[in-house]
This record gives C-alpha cells, sequence and structure tokens, in this order.
C-alpha cells in the first residue's frame, strides 16, 4: 500500500514538472514574439539612389553635402535635420525653411542637383540633343499657411540651365549660371508647371545666352488636384521636346521655337524642396518614395 502511494506521488511530480517546463517554453516564445516591435516588422526605406545627387540646405552659405557624405544622410548630424528617413511610408523627408539662399535666389531650399561625374562638382551635363528622363514619387507632407490662410508653395523638380565655362567667358558672366528650363510647383495642393520663352525669337547666340534673354510663360496646372496624397512625376526630355506627365495619365508636351532655341544649353536635374516663400515662420515638408534619372 504505502508503495503504491509513493508511486502516485512521484507520477503527480513528474506530472508537475512537465507542465511548469511547457509553461515556461509558451511564455519565452511569447516575448520572443514581442521583442521585435510592429515599427521594425513594417520599416520601410526610399528607393533613391543618391550616388549622383548633391544637396543643398538653407544653412551656410548655403551648405552642400555631395556624395559618398549624402549617402549615410540617416547619421549625418548636418543633414539629420533637413533630410531624414519616414520608416513608416519608406520616404525621404526633405525639409526647408528660410535660411541661406544661393548667389542667383531669394528662396531657401532642401533641394537635390543632378551629378552626372561626381567627380567634377557638376562640370558634366547634358543637352536635349542628348535626352534625359526623371521620375518622382512624392507627397507633400506639410506646410505653412501665409497671412491669407492659403498654403505656401514649393518648387518640387526643375531642369536648370548651365553655361559651359566658354559660354560664360564669351558673355563676361560672372558664373555659369543659366535660367531654369522648367520649374514643378506643388502650389495649393496642384501641380502647376513653368517654363522659359524667348523674349526675342531673333536673339543672336550671344544674347541667347544672357539670363534676361529669357522670360516666364504663362504656366499649365494639372486639373487633378494631388492635395496632400503621393503622386507621380515624369519629366521626358529629347531633342526639341520637353513632356512632364502626372500619375501616367495628363501630360503637357513643349516643343515650339522656344525650346528648340533652347538646345544651347547644357542642363541638369534638380528635385527635393525649394520654398517660395521669406516668411519668418513658413516651412515645408516634401517626401520621395522613389526617384530615377535616365540618360540614353
Amino acid at each position: 500500500m504505502l508503495k503504491a502511494v509513493k508511486n502516485i506521488v512521484f507520477m503527480l511530480f513528474g506530472l508537475f514538472i512537465a507542465i511548469t517546463v511547457l509553461s515556461c517554453q509558451d511564455s519565452s516564445n511569447d516575448i520572443l514574439e514581442t521583442e521585435t516591435p510592429e515599427e521594425e516588422q513594417n520599416y520601410l526605406l526610399p528607393d533613391i539612389d543618391l550616388s549622383h545627387w548633391k544637396v543643398t540646405l538653407p544653412i551656410g552659405n548655403p551648405t552642400e553635402v555631395l556624395p559618398p557624405e549624402i549617402l549615410n544622410y540617416a547619421t549625418n548630424e548636418t543633414l539629420k535635420p533637413f533630410m531624414y528617413n519616414d520608416s513608416i511610408e519608406g520616404a525621404i523627408v526633405f525639409y526647408t525653411y528660410p535660411g541661406a539662399s544661393t548667389a542667383n535666389s531669394s528662396y531657401s531650399r532642401t533641394e537635390l542637383r543632378e551629378l552626372m561625374n561626381p567627380a567634377d562638382y557638376g562640370k558634366t551635363n547634358w543637352t536635349f540633343a542628348e535626352g534625359g528622363y526623371m521620375k518622382g514619387t512624392l507627397a507633400m507632407a506639410d506646410i505653412s499657411t501665409n497671412d491669407s490662410g492659403n498654403y505656401d508653395r514649393a518648387i518640387i523638380m526643375q531642369i536648370h540651365g548651365r553655361l559651359t565655362d566658354e559660354q560664360r567667358d564669351l558673355i563676361g558672366a560672372k558664373d555659369n549660371n543659366a535660367p531654369p528650363i522648367l520649374k514643378i510647383y506643388w502650389t495649393f495642393g496642384n501641380v502647376r508647371v513653368k517654363t522659359k520663352v524667348l523674349k526675342n525669337l531673333d536673339a543672336s547666340y550671344e544674347e541667347l545666352l544672357q539670363t534676361d534673354a529669357w522670360g516666364d510663360d504663362e504656366g499649365f496646372t494639372f486639373s487633378e488636384s494631388v492635395g496632400f496624397d503621393k503622386f507621380t512625376l515624369e519629366v521626358k526630355v529629347s531633342d526639341g521636346r520637353m513632356e512632364v506627365v502626372l500619375n501616367g495619365k495628363e501630360s503637357v508636351v513643349y516643343d515650339d521655337i522656344h525650346i528648340e532655341k533652347w538646345s544651347v544649353f547644357e542642363n541638369y536635374f534638380k528635385a527635393g524642396n525649394y520654398l517660395v516663400s521669406l516668411d519668418e515662420n513658413a516651412y515645408s515638408k516634401v517626401k520621395y518614395f522613389e526617384l530615377e534619372v535616365k540618360h540614353d
């Protein structure tokens, strides 16, 4: 009888040990499952190769950051306040406010400038005859309002002209600056395109190279309102032709005498956040999810 009781006690003790071990294993698994936060599980990165871009910031004189330093923007102390990841949506946020500006502008920016050859700091560029293609998926994340209660504006893409050294010396210019043939704005929730027109179609070659030989066109506003939603822009350039496409549906084409005359210039792409405001409290944040540039 005593032996039977002992056997039962040993069996119950063994069962208790087994249940305890299984319970600990379940608890351990629960801990492991909760060690990875949901944010890390959904961590996303933007689809942007920065190896052929430099960025201009609204600080310094102003400050520029080139490759390879720009590749480490997420940890670069200079860049972190102005260019950082939104890891939930998978975008680079470009933040800017009125601050330092470039020599030929009153406005500040956190804006990328294409570098076809990063080693020569922007001396290598392209012509319309050589062609180019830029595509970006982006969104206006946040922007200030002015005293009238309207949103401020920001330039989100550009094609900027550039004088060669020979052209600069020919007209006695102080630098290689030429007008931007294309500016794409986020304005009041819409996408608006502006280009340049030659004031005098009979202008000589040397006159063509002068900044004041070119004026602004009337502009074109796409019918689709983008608001603060994500949208895609494509810029397609070929000999004598420039096209801007919104969300793969609506487009505007420039293929007139003004584009033909523009062929004298070299060009480069720009993308980011160029705030068109000097108000003390103005700011804007533009998110870029994807950005690519190609040249044939």
